[in-house]
């Protein structure tokens, strides 16, 4: 599935929609989260971190939550589907996904299978909610660039009392 997302531009003026129907509300309806999500030991205690921010930026949600035990991936996954409901509920167009974790950027463009049991109905109810989005993206970056979204999962787990980072 591939969609353009309005922060690959450069200007916010003008954007241009894939999908026809109604008029698109304006762009700052675009948004991009940084997710990441952890587990002390895998499985082990886990949570997810994500930063919603706006085309100018300018943080608009931190979402974050403890999932008991459960693997890596599950929580990255977590953290993925919070900001596809986070969109979908505030009725923004577009979003663009920031996340550390090569795994689940690769089996959202598709160019990596979903084989672990664990994970297909988490893969499942992210395209679900894709598809509720007339833009997304997911592009991975460096761990050096998501220091927002870790921050979040460590304090999470932190405030769990569950071990040292």
């Amino acid at each position: 599935m591939t969609q353009k997302s309005l922060f690959d531009k450069p200007e916010f003026e003008k954007p241009t929609f894939e999908k026809a129907g109604p008029s698109p509300r304006s762009a700052s309806d675009a948004i991009k989260a940084n997710i990441d999500g952890g587990a002390r030991g895998n499985p082990g205690p886990a949570a997810y971190g994500v930063i919603v921010r706006d085309a100018k930026g300018e943080i608009v949600a931190e979402l974050s939550d403890y999932l008991g035990i459960q693997t890596n991936n599950y929580a990255e996954y977590s953290g993925l589907l919070a900001a596809l409901d986070f969109a979908v509920r505030k009725k923004h167009l577009s979003l663009k996904v920031l996340s550390d974790s090569e795994l689940l950027v690769r089996q959202m463009q598709g160019r990596y299978k979903v084989k672990s049991p664990g994970l297909i109905d988490l893969y499942d109810r992210a395209r679900a909610l894709v598809r509720k989005l007339e833009h997304f993206s997911i592009d991975h970056v460096l761990r050096q660039y998501n220091k927002d979204a870790d921050a979040l999962v460590n304090q999470v787990l932190d405030s769990r009392g569950r071990g040292a980072r």
